[in-house]
């Protein structure tokens, strides 16, 4: 159930008031999110800032209610302390976009102060519970506010004045100033609020893309929401005045389409990384060199990467040499930029996928990748967040597993609800996935798309190599650990010593049926030679058959094959 917001003293400062601020802040993005979402025209006009603001701030919203959850099983309150880091981690692993990302970075600094160990939020400037000298809830928050905008800085690669940054210093600014003239917690919040409002007022007139369009700062207007929220929380009254807005007008459009497309990099990849500090360093170098709007936010070992590039292997890539890279999100920015001119998609494609390579393949087909481990299987909040993030009026899901089948039907039935017509194609594996997207046409009609991307999945015979880990009867009788198994159509149907052995056994059983072409998917740990190796076969014994090959990148399978 949702948190009833409960009135605040305006000295107090603790779990309760930081609960109380998420639960306004979410409130008031849903209030604004559309508002928010039409006057987004930097660094992408791509109508979304409102909707990921949101989506972060939900994130954190659940994190921070498991977190009391959690405690109220115990006997001990929760504290200030515990409360402020699980909303900001929260945040982290649920940002959405550049905003969002950066609303995560602005949350962890809130953290980074608030959680400090001894840090108190309550009594006047100077008389705290433990004696004078420490610090008031006012000058508490303050600092909070002012670490806050540093450490959002300090995580975008290149900042631009006139955005979402500039508003949050001069909120700090504001609140820095009210902290000092021993102002409350609550004087310290309607001053950062007051600052970040005139301050989002000024941002047309320093980025020319606003200016242009007639705009405020998106970003910038989903934090004022944010401020707006926290000083309701302390002081119990509404804000004065709604976050300041502007206009929504569309880009200009010329009789070229080529033209109407913003110059920028094609897609945005956005991904949670564990890895060091100092990896984290080099990444940030790296990818700096492949795109822009790079903002790299977390610490103590757990990242979101967030970077606009053309290449997005290559993002992904640089990920796998920092560290861990998971929750991998590629999204094509044609859709998204048509979004910003004030369209909806008509129809996009949604894949589940087991390969970071497989990801990128269907990112440059133009669909919206959901990469998983082999044998994964997402939650429907995951695969529901796709859906939107395809901003279409229809979506064709392909789940890529019998396993999926209930999630992608009930991440499907969601976003009926929501207005989107969704067709789920029963894809059982990431080949017939791709058998399905070499027939996508979104210009026809969508019954006509679905069913001629079914019938090519349906047409592909899909085999997988997998190594036993242990002992195991099955459909091809007794295996050991170690052993190839070579799946067709799910089951065991060959038991090998070698890979390259085992996939040609299974191809010469998948193409005794006929076929005209042959899928290779690759794993990361494959040699090229043995890529060559079954073409060679293929096209020895089968001369008619072509044969395409695929890296799968990292989580996927040692191969996978399809037969068209």
């Amino acid at each position: 159930m949702p948190h009833e917001p409960q009135p605040q003293s305006p000295d107090e400062l603790d779990a309760e008031a930081v609960r109380t601020w998420s639960s306004l802040a979410l409130a008031a993005l849903g209030r604004a999110r559309e508002d928010i979402d039409a006057i987004n025209v930097y660094p992408v006009a791509d109508a979304d800032t409102g909707t990921n603001l949101y989506l972060t701030a939900e994130s954190a919203d659940r994190a921070l209610d498991d977190a009391f959850a959690q405690v109220t099983e115990g006997t001990a309150a929760a504290s200030l302390a515990h409360a402020v880091r699980a909303w900001a981690h929260g945040a982290l692993v649920g940002a959405r976009g550049n905003s969002g990302t950066i609303l995560a970075q602005l949350l962890r600094g809130v953290a980074d102060v608030l959680g400090e160990p001894g840090a108190t939020g309550t009594g006047a400037a100077g008389t705290g519970p433990g004696g004078p000298g420490e610090r008031s809830s006012g000058a508490l928050l303050a600092q909070a506010l002012t670490r806050a905008a540093e450490e959002a800085y300090a995580a975008v690669s290149h900042p631009v004045e006139g955005t979402m940054l500039t508003v949050a210093g001069a909120a700090a600014r504001a609140g820095e100033a009210a902290g000092a003239a021993a102002g409350t917690a609550a004087d310290v919040a309607r001053a950062a609020y007051d600052g970040a409002r005139a301050a989002l007022a000024e941002t047309p007139g320093q980025l020319a893309a606003l200016g242009r369009a007639g705009v405020v700062d998106a970003g910038g207007c989903g934090l004022v929401a944010v401020l707006g929220a926290l000083w309701q929380a302390l002081s119990g009254q509404e804000p004065a005045a709604e976050p300041v807005r502007g206009r929504a007008v569309p880009v200009p459009q010329t009789s070229d389409p080529c033209e109407q497309e913003e110059d920028g990099p094609a897609y945005e990849v956005i991904y949670l990384l564990e890895a060091s500090d100092a990896a984290v360093g080099e990444l940030r170098e790296r990818l700096d060199g492949l795109g822009d709007s790079l903002v790299v936010v977390g610490g103590d070992g757990l990242w979101n990467v967030h970077v606009h590039v053309d290449d997005p292997g290559a993002a992904v890539e640089a990920g796998v040499v920092a560290g861990r890279p998971y929750r991998i999100r590629i999204t094509h920015f044609g859709d998204e930029r048509r979004r910003g001119r004030g369209e909806r998609a008509q129809r996009a494609v949604v894949a589940v996928v087991p390969g970071e390579g497989l990801a990128g393949l269907c990112g440059e087909a133009g669909a919206t990748a959901v990469l998983v481990r082999s044998g994964e299987v997402p939650a429907v909040p995951e695969l529901l967040d796709a859906i939107r993030r395809a901003h279409a009026r229809e979506v064709v899901l392909l789940p890529g597993g019998a396993e999926l089948r209930a999630a992608a039907a009930a991440a499907a039935e969601q976003a009926r609800a929501e207005g989107v017509r969704v067709a789920v194609i029963p894809t059982r594996s990431a080949v017939q996935g791709l058998a399905a997207l070499a027939v996508h046409d979104p210009d026809g009609s969508f019954d006509e798309d679905v069913v001629a991307m079914t019938a090519a999945a349906g047409a592909t015979r899909y085999g997988e190599l997998a190594v036993a880990e242990r002992q195991s009867f099955t459909s091809a009788g007794i295996c050991q650990a170690g052993d190839v198994l070579g799946l067709i159509d799910g089951d065991v149907a060959v038991i090998g010593s070698g890979l390259a052995e085992t996939a040609e056994a299974v191809l010469e059983r998948m193409l005794g049926s006929g076929g005209e072409l042959v899928t290779l998917v690759l794993g990361p740990e494959v040699p090229d030679a043995v890529a060559e190796r079954l073409e060679a076969y293929v096209q020895h014994g089968h001369l008619a058959v072509d044969t395409v090959t695929y890296r799968g990148g990292r989580y996927s399978a040692p191969l996978l094959i399809g037969v068209e």
